[in-house]
């Protein structure tokens, strides 16, 4: 049985490290994770996703500021791991860090390499109205998910999917991979392979990057809406005074063939809020007043009148 160290702080981690601490073939002696952070009204501090698990499990856990300090690696050398598992940990790892194992490092990343490395691959293969994505388990190197490829699971993207859905998703399908190939690689039966070649870039998702523009598609808006969910969530502003009124945007429909100057709303009824866009015009379906409640558009039309022929800014 293999000494593994996981690495690891958001949510989408926690069904890896359960299933690798569980397995016949790897003992977890450690978790690192990012250092515990201050969240909620009072800023309290709360273990993350992956910590508040490892510490169920009964797991021992460390938290370095950074992970290339001397200390750390020191501390991590003495463990003295046969290989570390990394997904979702939130620091690029340095070359003395992944020399370390004699197995290197290997990391579940969720996107099929090398399309979309970095920070957000999920958001962005929704942006771009992908018809698939997956996960990769790629030996790591000093560059950014640029190392050789062990293994890749593929998942349709469904149109009702949204960011969430995926994400859960992925989870589950990246626990599933890491335990069915991770031994072959570990015995030497499957070895890694290089990337080939159209790599892409998914850049860190901001809030900004939540702003319907009505000159695009409605189909572009509405994979934007779809990509977006549940953070940093899409918006809208209704006509107000003294100042346009922020309109959160949960839930659309493409409405085909209804046409309109961009941001005008064509309907506003049972059926939704259909807003016309460079092509077609996109249907909210659920909607989020700023300061109110999330509600269908239904509801929401009888608490806050929207007249056809307003703009949307």
């Amino acid at each position: 049985m293999v000494k593994a160290v996981f690495f690891g702080t958001a949510e989408i981690a926690r069904a890896s490290l359960a299933a690798l601490a569980k397995s016949n073939f790897a003992q977890v002696i450690a978790v690192v994770s990012q250092p515990d952070r201050p969240s909620g009204r009072e800023l309290k501090l709360h273990p993350t996703p992956v910590k508040a698990l490892a510490l169920e499990l009964g797991i021992p856990v460390l938290q370095p500021e950074r992970a290339r300090h001397e200390s750390f690696l020191a501390e991590l050398k003495a463990l003295a791991p046969d290989v570390i598992v990394v997904m979702a940990y939130g620091q690029i790892l340095p070359a003395s860090l992944l020399e370390i194992p004699r197995h290197g490092c290997v990391n579940i990343h969720t996107s099929i390499l090398p399309k979309y490395r970095g920070a957000a691959p999920i958001q962005w293969a929704i942006l771009n109205g992908d018809p698939e994505t997956g996960v990769t388990l790629m030996k790591m190197d000093a560059g950014m998910d640029t190392g050789p490829m062990i293994a890749v699971a593929r998942t349709p993207i469904a149109p009702e999917d949204n960011a969430q859905t995926v994400h859960d998703r992925l989870g589950e399908l990246g626990s599933a991979l890491l335990i069915e190939k991770l031994p072959a690689y570990l015995d030497g039966t499957l070895a890694p392979v290089p990337q080939p070649a159209g790599a892409t870039h998914a850049r860190k998702i901001s809030k900004e990057d939540g702003r319907l523009n009505w000159n695009e598609t409605a189909e572009v808006s509405w994979n934007r809406v779809r990509a977006l969910t549940p953070w940093p969530g899409t918006f809208t502003h209704l006509p107000g005074a003294p100042k346009p009124i922020l309109l959160k945007v949960w839930k659309t429909e493409v409405a085909r063939g209804k046409t309109g100057a961009p941001g005008e709303v064509l309907e506003a009824g049972k059926d939704g809020i259909v807003v016309a866009c460079a092509v077609d015009a996109l249907r909210l379906l659920e909607v989020q007043r700023e300061g109110g409640k999330r509600l269908g558009a239904r509801d929401f039309l009888s608490g806050c009148a929207i007249q056809v022929g307003q703009r949307l800014e």
